[in-house]
């Protein structure tokens, strides 16, 4: 029922910018976090960020202070916004939302990805 949609991804120079979104669609209010997977070809899926109901921030140790995470409740957005991309940055972003229905209980959703290219 859950559906989320990204947007936002590119081929950008190094020390160029992007920013990512992720709509959620088709859920009511819960306690939840919504972030940032990335995935890149050989290399295990790893989360970039995350952010809780409550507004709380996680970020990777690889993005810290060049990367951040905003939401618009309005809009049932987040976006994240990148800074000094490196090649190392290339992967496919994937949205990601845990919805927590009780105690020890969590659905998980994944959106579709989108491509980020950090190349000259």
């Amino acid at each position: 029922q859950v559906q989320l949609v990204e947007s936002g991804g590119g081929l950008v120079q190094p020390g160029g910018s992007l920013r990512l979104s992720c709509a959620a669609s088709g859920f009511t209010f819960s306690t939840y976090t919504m972030g940032w997977y990335r995935q890149a070809p050989e290399k295990e899926r790893e989360l970039v960020v995350n952010i809780t109901s409550a507004g709380n921030t996680n970020y990777a140790d690889s993005v810290k202070g060049r990367f951040t995470i905003s939401r618009d409740n309005a809009k049932n957005t987040v976006y994240l916004q990148m800074y000094s991309l490196k090649p190392e940055d290339t992967a496919v972003y994937v949205c990601n939302m845990n919805i927590f229905l009780a105690i020890a209980t969590m659905n998980t959703y994944w959106g579709q990805g989108t491509q980020v290219t950090v190349s000259s």
